[in-house]
């Protein structure tokens, strides 16, 4: 393999990183150096489907995370609200939420927030390690993916 091809392997792990200043760069930039070289380059396409995967398996992870909070955030908050509190027109959510409610919310809160940041950091990592491993030769296969494109 030649050093053009290291280089654009490493430049589709680090296009991810895009992800920090442009909306959905994270997926948009890797598209694109891998769809222009996956034909010229086993190498670069191998990487490119990593990418690919890794960046499509933490967007599931995130929507699962998602789907679960949302529920249970919304279920903790309504809990003991009954449906003569919304006609009666009483301010229903302050005279409702008990000093056990407000602290689950927030230890609720406090875990997704937590599990989204070990998210973040941990992909941030892993993006910096494939890129090492790239630009050495090696086509790196990032953990816990998801083989969406195979």
């Amino acid at each position: 393999m030649t050093a053009n091809e290291k280089n654009l392997a490493t430049f589709t792990h680090l296009s991810q990183l895009t992800q920090y200043v442009i909306p959905f760069g994270n997926y948009i930039f890797p598209i694109i150096i891998w769809s222009s070289k996956k034909n010229e380059s086993e190498f670069v396409d191998a990487n490119g489907k990593s990418v690919l995967n890794f960046q499509l398996s933490m967007f599931l992870y995130t929507m699962i995370t998602i789907v679960i909070a949302v529920p249970v955030f919304i279920y903790s908050i309504f809990k003991n609200v009954t449906f003569h509190d919304f006609s009666s027109g009483r301010d229903f959510v302050v005279e409702n939420l008990s000093e056990g409610n407000v602290t689950g919310i927030v230890i609720l809160a406090l875990v997704v927030i937590l599990l989204f940041a070990f998210l973040k950091i941990i992909e941030f990592i892993l993006i910096i390690y494939g890129s090492v491993k790239s630009s050495n030769g090696e086509v790196y296969k990032y953990p816990l993916t998801i083989n969406f494109i195979k």
